[in-house]
C-alpha cells in the first residue's frame, strides 16, 4: 500500500488536512506530521510525528526542523506529501520535492481573495497545487472544489 504523509501547523491548516485525508486512509496508509503533539489525539491509530513550528518571524527555527523533516522523509518513504500549510508544511515539500517525493500543495480554504504567501512559494516548488476557490484557478493552480463539499 502506498503511503502519504498529511502536513500541516496546528489549527485550521490541521483541520482542513484532516478533512482531506481522512478518506484518503481507505486506499493508502496515511502518516501524519503536525506542529503539536495535541494533533496526534485526532488521527486514531495513525502514526504521528511532531515537529517544530515557525513562520517568517522566527525563521531561524526552519534550520533544525529542516533536519528533522529530512529524517522523517528518510525513514517513512512516502510516495507523496500532502499539505495545507503553513510554512512546516512548505518546508516539507521542498524538502521532500529534493529528495524526489511526488508533492501536493492544498491551499487554505481561508484564502478567497488570493493565494496564501506559502501557497504562492508551494507553486513554485510542488507538483501540484490546488485551491479552493475556482476564481482562483490558473495553468499552475488547480480548482478541484473545497473542504466544504460544495
Amino acid at each position: 500500500m502506498k503511503k502519504i504523509l498529511a502536513v500541516a501547523s496546528i489549527g485550521g491548516h490541521w483541520v482542513q488536512l484532516l478533512r482531506i485525508a481522512r478518506p484518503l486512509e481507505e486506499h493508502y496508509e496515511v502518516v501524519y506530521m503536525s506542529t503539536h503533539p495535541k494533533c496526534r489525539s485526532m488521527i486514531g491509530h495513525h502514526r504521528f510525528h511532531a515537529i517544530t513550528d515557525f513562520s517568517r518571524w522566527d525563521a531561524w527555527k526552519m534550520v533544525p526542523a529542516s533536519f528533522r523533516i529530512l529524517a522523517l522523509l528518510l525513514k517513512e518513504h512516502p510516495a507523496a506529501i500532502l499539505t495545507t500549510g503553513a510554512a512546516p508544511g512548505l518546508l516539507t515539500i521542498i524538502i521532500g520535492r529534493v529528495v524526489g517525493i511526488k508533492t501536493i500543495w492544498v491551499d487554505s480554504v481561508a484564502n478567497v481573495q488570493t493565494m496564501s504567501a506559502c501557497g504562492k512559494l508551494a507553486s513554485k516548488f510542488a507538483h501540484y497545487v490546488y485551491t479552493q476557490w475556482p476564481g482562483l484557478a490558473t495553468a499552475q493552480v488547480h480548482y478541484a472544489g473545497n473542504i466544504f463539499g460544495e
